[in-house]
């Protein structure tokens, strides 16, 4: 991770939301760092560094089972943190968290960290609802993954990274794709030429290109409107 000039004003919509003297306070304490597609932020059962204040990219939050499969259970991008388990005292996290897109964030020591959530109400006050956020998007893609189609699913996941990208084209393999939804290759490839033929999405080797964002939310579950409302409700817009 290559450390970068920390930028201003920050573009990370949690940081945003604090006074803006809290955030004087805590900027010295964050530097900025690039983000590399694959890089690991967070293993589980090893004891969290740092914490992560995403500002572009986005990342993803992945369980493993015994049988060596992976799935998805959370995405971050700039509207959250890596890290959350720190939130409430516990210092190793249950999910690994690795980078899905390049991109940039603003990584705090987890020490200043704890310091900084006794230190400021406002910044505690913050992540609880957070955490509380972030929870509802875990209970919700567990239950998305259980009873809705793959066209469904796949179309909501596609609404979720272009909501955290910084434009109309997702870097993305059809291989990763699988993982991220629990289902074999060929599966998604199925379910993406038919939402190419439907003129939502252009899909190219490892990109997937956003045309007909209206059609997608008409296709997807109501799943992503839900967190998308329940987010809103307990961090704004």
């Amino acid at each position: 991770m290559a450390i970068l000039t920390p930028p201003a004003p920050v573009k990370n919509q949690l940081l945003a939301a604090l006074p803006p003297e809290v955030l004087s306070r805590l900027l010295p304490r964050m530097r900025s760092i690039s983000l590399r597609i694959r890089e690991g932020l967070i293993t589980p059962e090893v004891p969290i560094e740092a914490v992560y204040f995403v500002e572009s990219g986005w990342v993803s939050l992945v369980a493993a089972l015994d049988d060596g499969s992976q799935a998805e259970v959370g995405l971050i991008g700039r509207e959250g943190m890596v890290g959350l388990t720190l939130i409430t005292g516990i210092d190793t996290a249950f999910v690994d968290a690795f980078v899905q897109a390049d991109g940039t964030a603003l990584q705090m020591d987890a020490g200043a960290f704890r310091h900084a959530m006794e230190e400021e109400p406002a910044l505690r006050n913050l992540m609880f609802r957070y955490l509380e956020a972030m929870n509802s998007q875990t209970t919700q893609t567990a239950a998305c993954n259980g009873r809705h189609d793959l066209e469904q699913r796949l179309a909501r996941w596609l609404l979720m990274a272009h909501d955290r990208a910084e434009g109309d084209e997702l870097q993305i393999t059809q291989e990763f794709l699988g993982l991220m939804l629990c289902v074999y290759r060929p599966s998604v490839s199925v379910v993406a030429s038919t939402l190419q033929r439907a003129g939502m999405i252009r899909y190219g080797r490892g990109h997937v290109t956003v045309l007909d964002r209206a059609a997608l939310e008409a296709t997807a579950c109501d799943c992503y409107s839900v967190v998308k409302r329940r987010f809103e409700r307990l961090l704004g817009p």
